[in-house]
């Protein structure tokens, strides 16, 4: 086993991660991030759907339709379990934006002790999505 880390430009190039957020109801999520969110919907799948994507820029988010939560409600809730983190240049144009979409907030703007400016919306099924830019 090699200890070492790997070597700048070695290797092949990581472009990107699409988190899979799981939802009970494919059509009601993606309605709800293009809606609330602003996100477009890039597709969905099967009949009825089972699985889809949601984008916004270059976030992108795969939506897994499941028949029940994956994450306890309330430990999700205490312990701040994030489905997915997006990065932004500045958070606050896009947290007030959802303020006036009217989106359901589980942490409003602030900045982080690193300087970041955070915010975390809450979805339909109670996933957290984290969104994290620049401070100011």
């Amino acid at each position: 086993m090699n200890d070492q880390a790997p070597r700048p430009g070695a290797g092949p190039l990581t472009l990107s991660a699409e988190p899979v957020i799981f939802v009970t109801d494919i059509e009601a999520s993606c309605d709800f991030y293009a809606a609330k969110l602003g996100f477009s919907i890039a597709f969905t799948y099967g009949n009825p759907p089972f699985f889809g994507q949601v984008q916004r820029d270059g976030a992108k988010l795969n939506l897994r339709r499941v028949k029940a939560p994956v994450i306890e409600p309330q430990l999700r809730d205490t312990e701040d379990l994030l489905s997915a983190v997006i990065t932004l240049d500045d958070a606050k144009p896009l947290f007030l934006e959802y303020q006036r979409s009217g989106a359901e907030f589980h942490q409003a703007l602030r900045t982080e002790p690193w300087g970041a400016r955070t915010f975390v919306v809450r979805d339909l099924d109670g996933n957290l999505i984290l969104f994290a830019g620049n401070g100011g």
